[in-house]
């Protein structure tokens, strides 16, 4: 790639990096928020709801509540709401994100979440550090690494198996949020205890480096890329590489792309 066009791409498109960066922050925040309040032993909603199954099913529905807004808002809808490395690799791939947008929406995706995550630090302090919330880090279950690895692999594959068919229907594409919101309340319900739900390397990252929890890492950053790419990869077999229109979760009208060119 040249240096050149890097920076080109960084003065042109900056806003958009920084909207990433932002939407993993706000997504991170609301993790560290909701956990607390649920999981935090000292917590009145913790002391007032003693199922746990419970307390995760509440938790996930927030969070794809979170994942709705953050895609439905006006900045969502100027970047295109990836949030996750492993999604604007998966468009790179199918040639709807340029190299050095892919280069520049990844680091704003680690670097916003993290850097949030030290603050939901200061903010909350022990009750966010200690266990059983201990900084909202996905770890493998007490069924193994393995398992995790295959249930990062399924939930990634089918999340993004969503997006492209949703987000590439002229029926479906206004609620391409909802779904993928729908599927993170589900994950997080359903699969949260076998590998934390993560489907996002930079969403892992953002909480094991505050924490300095390293176990499985490796798997986080191989089972969403691999399961996102094996989607991609299914949908263009079955439908061509034509059939995938932009890499936006939600192409607005009000809103330029700098991905597909498109100005209001």
């Amino acid at each position: 790639m040249n240096t050149r066009d890097g920076i080109s791409a960084l003065r042109g498109h900056w806003p958009e990096y920084l909207i990433e960066g932002w939407a993993l922050g706000m997504f991170m925040i609301s993790a560290g928020l909701v956990t607390t309040l649920f999981d935090y032993p000292r917590s009145p909603l913790n002391q007032a709801l003693h199922d746990g199954d419970l307390r995760r099913v509440l938790t996930g529905i927030c969070m794809g509540l979170t994942a709705m807004a953050l895609i439905y808002s006006p900045w969502g809808k100027r970047s295109g709401a990836h949030m996750n490395p492993a999604v604007t690799l998966t468009f790179l791939r199918l040639g709807h994100v340029a190299p050095w947008d892919a280069v520049f929406y990844i680091i704003a995706q680690f670097v916003g979440g993290t850097l949030v995550v030290f603050v939901v630090l200061a903010a909350l302090g022990n009750a966010f550090a200690e266990p059983p919330v201990r900084y909202v880090a996905t770890l493998p279950g007490m069924q193994g690494v393995w398992v995790a690895l295959l249930a990062e692999l399924a939930i990634s594959f089918a999340m993004m198996t969503a997006i492209l068919r949703a987000s590439n229907s002229r029926k479906l594409m206004s609620y391409t949020a909802i779904f993928a919101g729908i599927l993170v309340a589900i994950w997080i319900s359903i699969e949260g205890p076998l590998s934390g739900m993560s489907m996002n390397p930079a969403r892992t990252f953002a909480s094991a480096l505050p924490a300095n929890v390293w176990s499985g890492f490796w798997l986080y950053l191989i089972a969403p890329i691999t399961g996102m790419q094996a989607a991609a990869a299914l949908f263009t077999w079955q439908r061509g590489r034509d059939a995938v229109k932009c890499s936006k979760l939600i192409h607005s009208t009000d809103q330029r792309c700098i991905h597909c060119g498109y100005e209001p």
